[in-house]
Order: C-alpha cells, then sequence, then structure tokens
C-alpha cells in the first residue's frame, strides 16, 4: 500500500427524516444524513440468545432457524430453487419469465415462469440440467433480455453467452461474444443493458475498469470508455449512461491506496478499504471518431451497486455506506441521501444492494445482510422521503423489481444450505448420510403484492426480532467499574481474562471430528478424523467441554475468514461467488474490506494489543525447494535441540494493520508446511514476548491436500493444538487466558444435522469444565465473546446483535493444566519419499487402533486407475508452496479426495455406490479458478 500525508474522506449530503418502527416522522434537525432509529415502546427483543437450543433447519418461534445467528418467516409465495444460489435476476419484456444468474451446484441460468410460477429451465453443466453449457461461471449483475426478447446475455469471465430465448421462454444453446483480455485482467462483465432499439449494447466490463458500446450481432466493440474502479450496474436515461464504480474514483496523487484487481484504488490507510464510491455518466451520443469522450463522476456512498432510474431521479444503493443516494437526473446532482440502517445500535452492515420504485410511490431497498426489504414512501427527488417499515424476507435478498402489481424479490441464500436429502437430519447413524457440506444453497424467489404502510409499520417488529436486533444488545460501561467476571456485562468493564487466542483450523464438521463422541449429538458413522486422529480435540472436549450445536456462516474460506475477522462477509464476495476470478480471498483487494475494520482494530481502537500469525494474509516466501519433508526434520530438531528454525519463512500482509502485527516468520496458508513447524514458531515467540491481548493463528493441515495422507495431516494439526494448549495452560499467563479454537467453515465436511455445523472449544480457567453444550452458537458469537472480553466495540449490526457466551465461563476457574498427548497417526503417513531424518512411529498401545508404521496402504488394484487420476488432480490444485490457495480445489472434489485418501481408496464416499474419478464428482464444476480461470 501506497501511504500519503493526505487522504480523501467522502462527505455524505441529504435531507431526510428520523423514523420510529412506528413509521411515525421526527424532524431530522442536527444530523446530515437520513437515520432510521428505534423511538421507544415496541415488543421486547430476544438477542441471539434467544434462539436458545434450536438447530439449523428447525422451525423456531422467530422462523427457521439459519446458521448466521437468525432466523426467517418471509412473507409472499415462496419458489426455492433447490441447486443453487441466486445472484442476480431480470425480468423478461413482456413480464411473463424471470432470469436469474445461479450458483453452488454447477448450474449456471435459472428461468422461471412468472405465470405459472415454476422454474421452467435451468442451464449449466450438471447433468440433470436441462441446458448442457460449457462452463457456470457468472458475474455480479445481469443476464440482460435484448428489447424483443429474442436473446438473453449472460455475463461470463471473457464476456458474454448469448442465448437465443424461444416462443415458450426456454433459452437455446448459447454464442460466446467475446471481450478481449487486456494483459493479466479479464473482462469480467457485469451488466448490460441495451439501447431502447436493440441496436447497440452497453456493458460494463468490471475486469478492466471500462464500459463498451457493442454490436450485439456481431460482438464488435464499437466504442469504449474508462470510467472509475469496477463498474458494476449500468442504466440509461435518455442519451446518459449511468455507471455505478463499486471501487470508487481512479486514484491520484496523494491519494492512500491498495490493490484491487491490478489497480491501486483509492483506500484507508488502517484498514486497506475503499475510501471513495462514484456512478459515471457517459453521454452516449457523443460518440466522435478519434475522440475519448469526456466522462463525468458523480461522488456517492462506499461501495455503490445497484441502480433505478424512476421519476427523474436515479437511486444508488451504496452497500458500504449502508445508505442510499438520491441523483436528480436532471442536473446529476445528489439531493438525498436515505440511510437503510433500522436498528439504532449499529451503523454498519445491513447490505442495501436492491432498489425499485413502484408506480404508487414506494421505494423498495433490499437490506441483504438483514434479510429483510426496507419500504419509504417517496414523491420526488428534492423532497426528502418517509420511512415506513421492513418486510421480512428470505436469507441475503439481493434483488427486486415489480411486475404488474406483484413485487418479485430474489433471495441469493434463500433457506440456507438445505437442498434435498442432503442436510436435513435423519438421526445418527442414518445411511446414506444425509447430512453434506456447505455448497447445496437453496435460493429462493418470493413473489408478494405490497402490504400497507400500517401493516408494513408492524412487521418491522418481527423483523427485529429474527435478526436478534436488542435495544439492550450492546451495553457499555459508564462510570463506576463492576468487579472483573470473565464476560462482563458492559463492554469497557473489567473481565478476569486478560489475553485471547483465536485458533482458526480449516473445513471440517463437527460430526468429522466429534461424531465419536457419545455425549453429544454425533454420528459415529461419519467421525471420518475422530479420537483415533485427533486425541488432543477430544481430550480437551472432556476436559473442557463439548459443544455440539456451533456453526460456521461461511460456505468457503473466502467467506468463512471474513466472518472470523470482520464479522461480515462483505456483499463483493456474496456477489463474487459466480467468478472468483477477480479475487478470492479477500486480503488483497480492497473491495472486499469492511468500512469499520477488523476484529485486530477494534482490539487496538480498545487500546489492547494484537499479534497475527498467518491469518488473512497473502504473501509468502521459502527457501527455493524446501519441501514437506524439510520441515517436519527441522521440527523434529527444534523438539530435541531447542535450536530456532533452521527455515526461514516470511509471510506478509497488504493491509498495513495487519502487517504491523504480523509474525512474519510464521508461515500462511500452505498444506506443504507441517502446523507442527507453526507451532514451533509461534512458540519462540510466545516464550520470548508473551501474548498479546488478542492473538490470532491460522493452522491450516487440516485442510489436507499436502504431500502426506488425510488423516496425517488432521493428526498434525490435532498435535500442534493440544501442545499450543499445553504452552499456555503452563505458562504464568494460564490463570488469564481464554483459547477459542473453530473452523473457518465446514465446506469439506459431512454431518448429520447440518452443513454448517462445525467443531468449537473454549479452553480457559475461566470456562465450564467437563460440560455438554447444545445451546445454539456461531462464529459471530464466538467473535461477540471476545469483543465482549476485551471491552471492544462491534464491528457491525450483526455482532452488535449477538449474544456473548457468558454461559460457557464460571466465575470460580479451576486452573489445572492441559498436557498434550501424542498422535496415534504417524505424521508421516502416507508420504511419498521418507524424510532424511526418518518415518515417524506412534505408540506400540496404539496398534490395531490406527497405522502404525509411516507407508500408506496398497490401494486396491481395481482402484488404482482412478487414484492415479486424483493424484494428477491433486497436483493442479495449489495446495503447498508459496502460491498455496485456500480452496483453489473444487470444494466438492476436495471433499471426495479426503474421504478416499482416509479411507485407503476402499470406501465410497457417503450416499454414492462406487469410487468417483474426479470428472464425476457431482458439484464439480462450482466456480473455481481451478475449471473457469
Amino acid at each position: 500500500m501506497h501511504v500519503t500525508r493526505q487522504r480523501r474522506r467522502v462527505q455524505e449530503t441529504s435531507l431526510g427524516f428520523l423514523h420510529g418502527r412506528t413509521g411515525r416522522r421526527i424532524r431530522l434537525l442536527a444530523a446530515s444524513t437520513a437515520a432510521l432509529v428505534v423511538a421507544g415502546g415496541g415488543i421486547a427483543y430476544g438477542s441471539t440468545d434467544a434462539f436458545g437450543n434450536g438447530q439449523v433447519g428447525q422451525a423456531t418461534a422467530q422462523g427457521l432457524l439459519l446458521p448466521s445467528d437468525q432466523a426467517i418467516e418471509s412473507i409472499g409465495d415462496r419458489l426455492l430453487v433447490d441447486n443453487g444460489k441466486l445472484l442476480s435476476s431480470t425480468v423478461s419484456p413482456d413480464g411473463r419469465h424471470l432470469a436469474a444468474l445461479t450458483n453452488d451446484r454447477s448450474i449456471a441460468l435459472t428461468v422461471v415462469d412468472l405465470t405459472n410460477y415454476k422454474i421452467l429451465q435451468q442451464a449449466g453443466t450438471a447433468a440433470g440440467a436441462d441446458l448442457r453449457i460449457s462452463n457456470n461461471n457468472v458475474g455480479q449483475e445481469g443476464p440482460t433480455y435484448s428489447p424483443d426478447g429474442s436473446t438473453l446475455w449472460m455475463p461470463q469471465i471473457d464476456g458474454f453467452s448469448r442465448f437465443p430465448v424461444n416462443a415458450d421462454g426456454t433459452v437455446g444453446a448459447p454464442t460466446l461474444i467475446a471481450i478481449p483480455a487486456d494483459g493479466s485482467k479479464h473482462a469480467l462483465p457485469a451488466q448490460a443493458v441495451f439501447s431502447p432499439d436493440g441496436s447497440t449494447l452497453y456493458a460494463a466490463v468490471n475486469g478492466q475498469n471500462r464500459v463498451v458500446a457493442m454490436d450485439p450481432a456481431t460482438g464488435a466493440i464499437r466504442h469504449s470508455w474508462d470510467v472509475g474502479n469496477a463498474p458494476r450496474d449500468l442504466v440509461l436515461v435518455g442519451d446518459k449512461l449511468y455507471v455505478s464504480n463499486e471501487g470508487g474514483r481512479r486514484a491520484t496523487d496523494g491519494d492512500t491506496t491498495l490493490n484491487s484487481y491490478g489497480t491501486q484504488v483509492p483506500a484507508d490507510p488502517v484498514t486497506g478499504a475503499t475510501t471513495t464510491g462514484t456512478v459515471s455518466v457517459i453521454n452516449v451520443a457523443d460518440t466522435r471518431p478519434g475522440e475519448a469522450a469526456a466522462v463525468a463522476s458523480i461522488d456517492v456512498g462506499l461501495h455503490p451497486t445497484a441502480l433505478h432510474a424512476a421519476g427523474g431521479a436515479l437511486f444508488v444503493t451504496n452497500t458500504n455506506s449502508d445508505n442510499v443516494s438520491v441523483i436528480d437526473t436532471s442536473t446529476d446532482t445528489v439531493v438525498q441521501t436515505i440511510a437503510t440502517q433500522p436498528w439504532p445500535t449499529a451503523a454498519v452492515g445491513y447490505h442495501p444492494n436492491g432498489v425499485t420504485l413502484t408506480e404508487d410511490g414506494h421505494l423498495l431497498v433490499t437490506l441483504g445482510r438483514a434479510n429483510a426489504l426496507a419500504v419509504y414512501r417517496y414523491t420526488s427527488p428534492q423532497e426528502p422521503v418517509s420511512y415506513v417499515g421492513l418486510l421480512p424476507m428470505d436469507y441475503y435478498p439481493e434483488g427486486v423489481t415489480t411486475v404488474g402489481g406483484d413485487v418479485l424479490v430474489t433471495n441469493m441464500r434463500g433457506i440456507g444450505e438445505r437442498g434435498p436429502e442432503r442436510t436435513i437430519s435423519k438421526g445418527p447413524g442414518t445411511q446414506p448420510a444425509t447430512g453434506h457440506g456447505t455448497h447445496d444453497s437453496t435460493g429462493t424467489l418470493l413473489r408478494f403484492k405490497l402490504p400497507d404502510d400500517t401493516v408494513i409499520a408492524r412487521t418491522t417488529d418481527k423483523v427485529f426480532l429474527q435478526n436478534g436486533w436488542d435495544d439492550n444488545s450492546v451495553k457499555v460501561a459508564h462510570g463506576n467499574k463492576q468487579k472483573a467476571e470473565p464476560v462482563p456485562k458492559r463492554l469497557g468493564d473489567p473481565s478476569t481474562i486478560k489475553h485471547v487466542f483465536l485458533l482458526v483450523k480449516e473445513n471440517r464438521s463437527y460430526d468429522q471430528v466429534f461424531g465419536d463422541d457419545p455425549r453429544g449429538n454425533g454420528d459415529p458413522e461419519l467421525a471420518q478424523f475422530g479420537e483415533n486422529v485427533t486425541p488432543n480435540q477430544h481430550a480437551l472436549a472432556r476436559q473442557f467441554g463439548l459443544y455440539d450445536n456451533t456453526y460456521d456462516i461461511g460456505t468457503n474460506s473466502a467467506e468463512g475468514h471474513s466472518w472470523l475477522m470482520q464479522a461480515d462477509d462483505p456483499e463483493y464476495t456474496e456477489s463474487s461467488a459466480g467468478e472468483y476470478q477477480r479475487s478470492y480471498d479477500t486480503e488483497d483487494d480492497a473491495l472486499g474490506h469492511q468500512r469499520s475494520g477488523f476484529l485486530w482494530t477494534g482490539a487496538q481502537a480498545a487500546g489492547k494489543t494484537a499479534r497475527n500469525f498467518g491469518e488473512f494474509t497473502m504473501f509468502e516466501t521459502v527457501p527455493p525447494g524446501t519441501k514437506w519433508q524439510d520441515y517436519y526434520c527441522d521440527v523434529k530438531n527444534m523438539e530435541e535441540t531447542g535450536q530456532d528454525t533452521a527455515i526461514k519463512t516470511d509471510t506478509s500482509s497488504p493491509i498495513p494493520s495487519l502487517n504491523d502485527i504480523t509474525v512474519h516468520a510464521y508461515p500462511k496458508f500452505d498444506t506443504g508446511i507441517p502446523d507442527l513447524y507453526r507451532y514451533e514458531i509461534w512458540k519462540r515467540d510466545f516464550e520470548a514476548n508473551g501474548p498479546a491481548n488478542l492473538n490470532m493463528m491460522w493452522l491450516s493441515s487440516d485442510h489436507t491436500g499436502g504431500p502426506v495422507n488425510a488423516v496425517a495431516q488432521v493428526a498434525d494439526n490435532d498435535l500442534a493444538v493440544g501442545k499450543i494448549v499445553d504452552t499456555i495452560s503452563h505458562s504464568k499467563w494460564w490463570k488469564d487466558s481464554a483459547i477459542f479454537v473453530i473452523e473457518d467453515d465446514t465446506q469439506d465436511g459431512v454431518d448429520h444435522v447440518d452443513g454448517a455445523r462445525g467443531p468449537v472449544q473454549i479452553i480457559s480457567p475461566w470456562a465450564q469444565h467437563g460440560k455438554v453444550d447444545s445451546h445454539y452458537y456461531s462464529q459471530i458469537t464466538v467473535i461477540r465473546t471476545i469483543e465482549q472480553i476485551l471491552g471492544m466495540q462491534p464491528m457491525n449490526q450483526k455482532d452488535s446483535a449477538a449474544t456473548p457466551m457468558s454461559a460457557v465461563f464460571t466465575k470460580k476457574p479451576d486452573y489445572t493444566p492441559f498436557t498434550a498427548v501424542p498422535n496415534r497417526i504417524p505424521l508421516t503417513y502416507g508420504i511419498a519419499t521418507p524424510p532424511a531424518c526418518g518415518e515417524d512411529t506412534v505408540p506400540a498401545k496404539y496398534a490395531g487402533l490406527a497405522p502404525e508404521q509411516a507407508a500408506a496402504p496398497e490401494v486396491p488394484a481395481d482402484k488404482k486407475h482412478v487414484a492415479d487420476q486424483w493424484q494428477a488432480w491433486k497436483g493442479q490444485q495449489h495446495l503447498t508452496g508459496p502460491k498455496a490457495i485456500a480452496d483453489y480445489a473444487n470444494p466438492d472434489q476436495m471433499d471426495h479426495f479426503t474421504w478416499y485418501e482416509a479411507h485407503g481408496w476402499a470406501t465410497p464416499y457417503p450416499g454414492e455406490d462406487k469410487i468417483l474419478a474426479p470428472a464425476e464428482v457431482p458439484g464439480r464444476y462450482i466456480p473455481s479458478p481451478d475449471v473457469d480461470g
């Protein structure tokens, strides 16, 4: 990041009103931005603690329980798409059909018959697709019908797939209309719009920061205009084409910047989040040859996404500013800014991402992260809107439109990862396994008549309840300090815990690890990495407690690490799920950073120290030619001699505030480096410097896919966890420490309750010991608990609403330390070339329980051919080395590979009747770089 002395800040101006839940209007006098607040009265809201022991997928008093600390019970008629997310949608010119970009189960496009309200057709690479196409990658916006409805244009990485539209609304085989790459920058088109006569197609070329005018017949580019960073949505009003630039304006001298897909964009010097948002204005009639037409720019809020023009106004959803800009299209000036922050406790994190205006003057705005539709009364651009209330939607609404008298809302995550027979519990031991991973997405479409304003005002209470928005969720200490307790009742009051350790692991489900623990709700048939592989985690669960109802919200690493570091998955990551070409993990992309900062910046703002070991880092250098075997022998030498590491690695982050606190010798994600090496690096820093107040650690060996067998990698991870806890608990800092061990996601695991259920461990003298806790928890409640302990302000509305896990802790500490237990699986099990220092062995008492020798079992003769195909696949997945990328491998393929490797290529994946080759795995075409890039 380039840091200079000056930084431009976005200024908001508006005319507006404060409104209560009841819809009454209160004149705004002292502030410049309209805000929505709770004006007294109302029901007594239960925060997320109200979910009790409910499990994801169950109907509760609040609605269907989700893994995101939310419940849903939406209005309207629900059309379920049970094989994918719905990323974006559009209605045909005749209003008879809706076409939606789709993702997650090998489907790219879903066409809905709005007359009969049913799915008409799906196109993708899935074997069951109605129309087979070559790949599933799709852009953030679209698709787009031609004005006569004869063609449908679907954005993809290198251009558009142009589908002919049949008389019945189905589409035929597509033709690729390519847009050339600009060096390493693919086109990554977003929205496209036609001229009224259909003779020109205008396309936002998101990856190249330009807009092009194309000949729809040939695809020839007639004109190109440079706009802001990452153009996304388009609206044509007369001869003016409006463009939302989600990355804001181009950087100028004096700006602080951070990278975004090869472009330096204006960014905050601490968080690396974008600091500008703009709408470009193109006069499409000005196409003089040989001259670059001037492009005007209008400053709006951060991360502008959806655009809608009506009634002399252009409405812009500023997703990261949590507001909507209203632009008078006669003057191209912002005349008011509408706040979309319904809950006064938090101003950040509602994700306004879709907008439309009804014929009777209701402005509708989807609030993706609140699972709600905000409703306002609108009369003219200059007249301030009045707030009506909120309507409950399904999981992550992302677009809203009207057809006739109906309102249509597209919900990206629908009812969660609850595909048919995949994540519905049928009880322990059920075969075939009904639990699955997190990619069984079920998007939904909701259709309804807009209720009367008085009804909308009443449903607002329901939205508050479903989100856990409690008037008293965040209590801040003022004045008299209370006596110290583990989890203070008020932020800023003292805690008995001074040092928090957050250990982030990779991709495992609850049943995979603890399914064999009879104390909890586990399925032993699915305990792929049970006690013989994870003896330390099982010993820790017996000493410190077992938690069998905790959920990871993210469905992959890009989402999961964001949830843990930002208590949110930014809209940019959500909307990019159809490609992930621009960026995946967003450490090095300013568009993926939340404006309110990260967990470590929150700790620093509270006057606490923080130290980072690998989490959210991006770059790694290692000595050339270094192999897993070298690290393994280095660990052995450090253990035996106490010497420092002989292998010097260097890891760094492009985010300034994180890089400043990162221990650079600690490796980032890289399955070619054992976690025991990471432990040794951490231990030396711990012994030399002591702990910070907040200590973040990424332990990634249990991702699997490295040089040793999957069970050996999980065993390595388990032993590293055990040794970390052993070291802390035998130190002078144990008395005031708490250790949280959690997965980033559960995408490569099977679970009989739900694909999002993951293992979590809370380890501290102040933690309840030996109990089984079946209360509903999530990644957010873990982060909220850490914030409460360290006196940190929550980062957004999600962690503000979450209830700290106070009941997990006790006021009577038990200082008994933990002693790590030896691994039962040889850590070199399955290695092709034994390390120079010799293979690992395990104590004889474990004979018969686990492999005694490091050599992997012989692959059955009739499975050797398919095993060889998997080994060739593995070599292409960027799992090891400095360029290792978490989840570069397709998740369904990675899940199958891990299962086969762990079971000696002799046992089919749960629910299947044979060992599949990589090309046979269902869901293998989930967009990822190895398939579509």
